[in-house]
């Protein structure tokens, strides 16, 4: 008998049964429901660990939702479902009583890690322990001993911490401890990706923005810098902000305040700040390309985060905390055979700790016992690269990728942009689509092999009309 449950509140059947499938793949019952009048009547007749919702429902709005389960489920966390882009309802819905929220179309890896969150979150509740499980940095190395050190120092501190390393080192997990560490630890931590938000929407989602017949914002709507309001503001892949913007951000810092967009006058704000990228960030403001101002006023103190290739004996150690996390979220007991143990301790890791989660996520389900061998690993051959590797694995049939389309995603992967290539060639494919269908969205959806509300989703995001 599953003994962890949700509650998924959407309209869209697509959606509802996508997240579902997640969360029981997870060891989780799911119930489902479509309106709030049927979520209501679910939480009167079962006890939830976590309920996620989405903001718009035929008979009212998610919000009336998260202040319910607040204020009469309060062992419950509740997330919620925002469109993509939509950060005044993300803000609303933290100050109504949510612990997080997830963006439309659903990042699975991102929706995963949010319901392990909140499992954690409400057995601390329930135990009214501490709000919060904990960041916990696995590994014994010297180089992990020395990071949990100058983070801890760290911690103490009010100053800009500035986070470099590699994608997938880490630098995320670091940011929470050094918040979890702080004097600020019971106010919010709230994360922001850079390159995540479209440029003509970046100052009004980071700053707010207030009404005004002028700009047709019919209420005021606060940002995410007062969404932090006397906790920690995360500004992950700092170094896709625009010039105009590391202007603004420079002034925030300097006047610890904030103009919303539409606002006569500043806002005080009370916010430390930590920031990350994956760039060198010295070469960025030597080429011009980010203000050498900014660049001092955030790197008061550096927390650089070590690659996985350059402390292999933390590799067995993070290996078995996630198999101990995914065996829980499904029911098993997963282990490493010593050929899978030595395979991964010889293994580079380009993706690091990202990577290594991928593959033992994928080797548990290859597998054909709780055992993982060094076979089910699917680690690339000598020569290849994790990507076409991985790809060979799951399409062994699959042509091969087109010289060009591989030569440009091999620049774009050693200039650190692969994911804003992969990004464009999806997006130039669905405009190729569009074309060839002479815009018609449901035989492009088709042709794609999506659904029409995923190509919806990816026309937004994509800024495609």
């Amino acid at each position: 008998m599953l003994s962890r449950s949700a509650l998924i509140v959407d309209d869209e059947r697509d959606i509802r049964e996508l997240v579902a499938l997640t969360l029981s793949r997870m060891g989780l019952r799911v119930e489902t429901a479509a309106d709030l009048a049927s979520a209501r009547a679910q939480l009167v007749a079962h006890d939830f660990d976590l309920c996620i919702t989405d903001l718009r429902l035929p008979d009212g709005n998610g919000m009336v939702l998260v202040e319910h389960i607040a204020a009469r489920h309060p062992n419950t966390p509740v997330a919620m479902m925002t469109a993509y882009g939509n950060v005044e309802a993300a803000v609303a819905a933290l100050k109504a009583g949510a612990f997080d929220f997830v963006t439309k179309p659903v990042d699975l890896a991102v929706l995963r890690q949010l319901v392990t969150h909140a499992l954690n979150l409400g057995v601390h509740r329930r135990a009214a322990a501490a709000p919060a499980v904990m960041p916990r940095l696995v590994g014994d190395s010297p180089a992990m001993r020395q990071l949990r050190e100058m983070a801890e120092k760290v911690a103490r501190s009010q100053a800009p911490v500035f986070l470099c390393g590699e994608s997938g080192v880490g630098k995320e997990m670091v940011a929470r401890l050094v918040h979890a560490r702080s004097g600020r630890k019971d106010a919010p931590f709230v994360l922001v990706n850079c390159g995540a938000i479209p440029a003509e929407r970046m100052e009004s989602e980071l700053f707010g923005q207030r009404k005004s017949d002028f700009t047709g914002v019919h209420a005021d709507q606060d940002g995410l810098f007062q969404a932090a309001q006397g906790g920690t503001l995360f500004l992950d892949e700092i170094a896709e902000l625009p010039l105009h913007m590391q202007a603004k951000l420079l002034r925030v810092l300097q006047e610890k305040a904030v103009r919303p967009v539409g606002a006569p006058a500043e806002v005080p704000i009370d916010v430390r700040i930590l920031s990350a990228t994956r760039k060198d960030l010295g070469r960025l403001v030597e080429e011009g390309r980010f203000r050498h101002d900014l660049f001092y006023r955030i790197h008061v103190i550096a927390l650089p985060v070590p690659p996985l290739r350059e402390r292999r004996e933390d590799i067995a150690p993070i290996a078995e905390a996630v198999l101990a996390r995914i065996g829980h979220e499904q029911g098993i007991a997963p282990t490493l055979a010593d050929d899978a143990r030595a395979a991964l301790e010889a293994y580079a890791f380009p993706g690091n700790v990202r990577e290594l989660e991928s593959l033992l996520e994928r080797a548990v389900a290859m597998a054909d016992g709780a055992q993982i061998r060094a076979g089910d690993l699917g680690l690339p051959a000598a020569g290849s690269t994790p990507t076409t590797a991985a790809n060979d694995a799951e399409s062994p049939d699959a042509d091969p990728p087109l010289p060009a389309a591989a030569e440009a995603l091999a620049r774009a992967k050693a200039a650190g942009a692969l994911p804003e290539a992969l990004a464009q060639i999806e997006r130039d494919a669905i405009l190729k689509a569009l074309d060839a269908h002479r815009w018609h969205r449901t035989k492009t959806a088709e042709a794609l092999g999506i659904t029409f509300r995923a190509l919806r989703y990816k026309l937004k995001k994509y800024g495609i009309e």
